[in-house]
């Protein structure tokens, strides 16, 4: 039998099915989430991602438990820099590429691959069984094979989860529903860079783009015993 549950989600509670849910954990990574790592270096406040760290990892141990693919996404570039060319947006906004034209130190270490910068933290560890997609943009879907792995697995809904809620997570979750994808966030599983940005792409995501939950409601929903 087809397991589904309801998650008592926001604005409304929406029902899904176990078999047609994929968790996505976009960019848990140094850069993002640890003192030192590249957010901190440019300004960002990380002194919230340790509870962050902590709820994604029940989060992601309850969907494995659940048969529930995980799949990570890792943000970052090659050294030699070929996903970034000078004539690409990216090269001109990306603080990270700004950060390390302007400090010569830390050219090359910030978010390239084969860094510290780069990893994802220690806590989340992808295991076997795990799918881990690289991306050099903000989406999970731009540029990289996401769309196709979830749709040979015949998934309809993602439970997103990581940072920075206001630039890769909701980039993320707002391609998710232009490909007819049904995002919800687990909003005690994300962080912001920046002030009032939380609030915001939670007033986004709930109102144009999809629903929000937490990691308790999500637990409580896949451990229950619904049909």
């Amino acid at each position: 039998m087809t397991r589904t549950v309801t998650l008592p989600a926001r604005p409304e509670p929406i029902t899904v099915t176990v078999a047609e849910t994929a968790l996505i954990v976009v960019d848990m990574q140094n850069a993002y989430c640890s003192k030192g790592g590249y957010i901190d270096l440019v300004g960002f406040d990380v002194s919230g991602a340790p509870p962050v760290i902590e709820e994604t990892v029940r989060l992601v141990a309850t969907c494995r438990a659940a048969g529930i693919p995980v799949i990570y996404l890792q943000n970052g570039f090659s050294p030699d820099l070929r996903e970034a060319p000078e004539g690409a947006p990216v090269w001109h906004k990306s603080n990270a590429l700004r950060f390390m034209r302007a400090n010569e130190a830390y050219a090359g270490k910030l978010i390239t691959h084969g860094t510290w910068d780069h990893e994802i933290v220690p806590d989340l560890t992808p295991e076997p069984g795990d799918i881990v997609v690289p991306k050099a943009r903000y989406s999970g879907f731009a540029g990289t094979n996401l769309e196709q792995i979830l749709a040979a697995r015949r998934i309809r809904t993602l439970l997103v989860a990581g940072v920075a809620t206001n630039v890769s997570v909701e980039s993320t979750i707002r391609d998710a529903y232009h490909r007819e994808f049904f995002p919800v966030m687990v909003t005690d599983a994300t962080m912001a860079a920046g002030p009032g940005a939380q609030q915001a792409t939670e007033f986004n995501v709930a109102q144009f783009f999809g629903w929000l939950t937490t990691g308790a409601e999500v637990r409580a929903a896949l451990m229950a015993n619904e049909g």
